[in-house]
């Protein structure tokens, strides 16, 4: 397809390459499982993932979309920056992308290693899999739209999730809206359409560094349903948990690998310290 091209360009070789070879093997190398659960409907849940893991979010009875956040498991100032995520790589993330983190750290936090809504690609409406468009449904919103309070929004399941680990409303942010699907229509407004994802499906990211992640099973379910407007009612037929694997990869297959580091810039702004 023809178009501008992206702003944020580098050469080759440069921070925004990706050693595909090195991350198709991990995808599809030995590993072993080190932890497994599954997240109920209209829940969340908040999770650890070592550096040099690999972290799997599976569709495990259905369609169901997933809101994720993720922290720097040692500085939660550092986080998932879904702004600079989308100029970076896109707006909608798959097998290579990279998700990153926020200033003054601008670092990789995940690559995205498998996939099995690749091959989606861009339906005949515009809309495209695992959304960093949108954002987390919140109660807020929901008041002013609705005129009625409802506590079990991604926003409110990821601050419950997250505060056995001493964080709160405050450090909850954009997330990646994983299995959703959404696009811009011809009035350059946010869509979201129905989940495609099958039992099954999975969306796969390796960590570079020690991570605190949180997922919230959209009370949305699979967005078939309208959440506002006339046609508006509770979706909860259309909800199914979502599951969770860490996996080891076998130590062979991170040989020559080191976690990123922060930024070099260092911080002075352009200002002459006294």
């Amino acid at each position: 397809m023809g178009g501008p091209a992206a702003a944020y360009q580098q050469g080759s070789g440069g921070a925004l390459d990706v050693d595909e070879a090195f991350y198709q093997r991990l995808a599809d190398g030995d590993r072993e499982l080190v932890e497994s659960f599954e997240i109920p409907i209209r829940s969340g849940r908040a999770w650890t993932v070592p550096k040099g893991h690999l972290c799997r979010i599976v569709t495990t009875e259905g369609p169901q979309v997933g809101d994720l956040n993720i922290w720097h498991a040692h500085d939660p100032r550092e986080r998932l920056w879904a702004a600079r995520t989308r100029q970076l790589q896109r707006a909608h993330v798959s097998t290579f992308d990279r998700l990153w983190s926020t200033l003054p750290f601008l670092r990789p936090l995940v690559t995205v290693t498998a996939d099995s809504l690749a091959s989606y690609g861009v339906d005949g409406e515009g809309g495209r899999a695992h959304d960093l468009l949108g954002t987390r449904c919140d109660p807020y919103v929901n008041r002013m739209l609705a005129g009625d309070d409802y506590d079990f929004h991604c926003h409110s399941n990821l601050v419950r999730a997250v505060l056995p680990y001493g964080l709160t409303e405050f450090d909850v942010h954009d997330v990646l809206n994983v299995f959703q699907c959404t696009g811009l229509n011809d009035e350059d407004r946010y869509f979201m359409k129905a989940c495609p994802a099958k039992p099954g499906d999975h969306f796969e990211f390796f960590a570079e560094l020690d991570l605190l992640c949180a997922l919230s099973t959209c009370p949305g379910g699979d967005l078939s349903v309208p959440l506002w407007g006339p046609d508006a009612r509770d979706p909860i037929d259309v909800c199914h948990p979502l599951g969770v694997e860490v996996y080891r990869p076998s130590t062979e297959l991170l040989d020559g690998w080191k976690p990123p580091e922060r930024a070099a810039y260092r911080n002075l702004h352009g200002m002459s310290m006294p």
